[in-house]
């Protein structure tokens, strides 16, 4: 079986292990999760497979502050659920105070993990999956940017 007729995975887990949402299979991050705050951002500028620019357009990723927390509302509804379950809820006795301090705590622990799944989401919802990425040629958005203001924030 060829590089062409691979499977490349779905959508979702495409884009829960951060790749590119063209071919899927290139790392859209240079380095692994972690939590320093500079290596943990730093994405590779194309797709090392397919070539796909990461950097659309100038301030591409400030949308994903929406995204990033719209998971964490969902990480703090589950851990909810999940803590009422298991341990109850009361404020009675603080078991509903020991839930907003561990769910704090969780919140600060996933946070890289959460920055770069918010990322992988915003672009996949721009780049659309091209099966047959090998004959396309990635679009050109190099009129889009702007050297001058490129991390400008």
């Amino acid at each position: 079986m060829n590089d062409e007729q691979t499977p490349s995975g779905s959508y979702l887990s495409a884009t829960l292990l951060c790749k590119c949402p063209r071919c899927r299979r290139g790392k859209l991050f240079k380095n692994r999760a972690s939590i320093n705050f500079k290596k943990n951002m730093q994405m590779n500028v194309d797709c090392p497979v397919c070539g796909q620019p990461t950097e659309i357009e100038v301030g591409f990723y400030y949308g994903t502050g929406y995204v990033s927390y719209g998971l964490a509302v969902v990480i703090c509804m589950m851990s909810l659920v999940g803590w009422w379950l298991t341990i109850g809820l009361s404020v009675d006795d603080n078991r509903f105070f020991y839930w907003l301090a561990f769910n704090g705590v969780l919140l600060v622990c996933l946070q890289p993990w959460l920055m770069r799944l918010s990322r992988s989401f915003w672009i996949s919802w721009f780049v659309s999956y091209d099966p047959h990425w090998k004959q396309h040629k990635p679009v050109d958005v190099s009129e889009r940017l702007n050297a001058d203001q490129a991390n400008n924030w």
